[in-house]
């Protein structure tokens, strides 16, 4: 079931969130949901708060990032698909790089953030199997962007103030429901009909 995706200024996407354990009530369903969710908003990414659920899971597809202009497939991503649950970031090392990065959570807005190269992180999978993988390049950026979410971050905290005063009006504006998506949406301040 596609789920609505909450939007910049609700405060759930500020709260860090909580553990969670196999008895979670309907934990199958809400990943599958998750998923679901992520790719009818053409996402490579969706934490549990993007859909009102202050849980610390996250799934990822980076296999949209596979294939890159000159047609090349890299393989690491071709088949980066996995659900995160109580994730940990042990380390993040390597030189720091910038990327264009977005959020269902706020979107039309892309702005480069620099993260590092590298990120080593311990997770449980769905069937609460646990591992310890290192990641490079966009398969750590989008795991690291992911992650910030269940911190209560935004990848609008890693830009600079200037940028971020730039894009004040435009995240007033997703906050009150004054933009057009593709896909539900839920507003912590809708505007008022008239």
């Amino acid at each position: 079931m596609k789920l609505p995706i909450i939007a910049y200024g609700d405060p759930i996407l500020r709260k860090k969130a909580e553990e969670i354990d196999e008895d979670y009530p309907d934990l199958k369903e809400i990943i599958a949901n998750m998923f679901e969710t992520m790719y009818a908003a053409h996402g490579v990414g969706l934490a549990a708060p993007q859909i009102g659920l202050s849980i610390r899971l996250f799934v990822v597809d980076a296999s949209p990032f596979a294939e890159d202009d000159e047609g090349e497939v890299d393989s690491t991503l071709k088949d980066f698909k996995k659900v995160f649950i109580n994730p940990i970031i042990v380390e993040e090392t390597g030189e720091k790089w910038a990327f264009g990065e977005g959020c269902l959570s706020i979107p039309d807005i892309n702005e480069d953030v620099m993260r590092p190269e590298r990120v080593l992180i311990n997770y449980l999978d769905e069937d609460f199997e646990e591992h310890e993988v290192e990641l490079t390049g966009l398969a750590a950026r989008v795991v690291q962007h992911e992650y910030d979410h269940i911190e209560g971050k935004l990848f609008i905290d890693r830009i600079g103030a200037l940028k971020k005063t730039m894009l004040k009006n435009r995240l007033d504006n997703i906050s009150k429901g004054m933009i057009r998506v593709g896909y539900k949406m839920k507003f912590p301040n809708p505007k008022k009909k008239r």
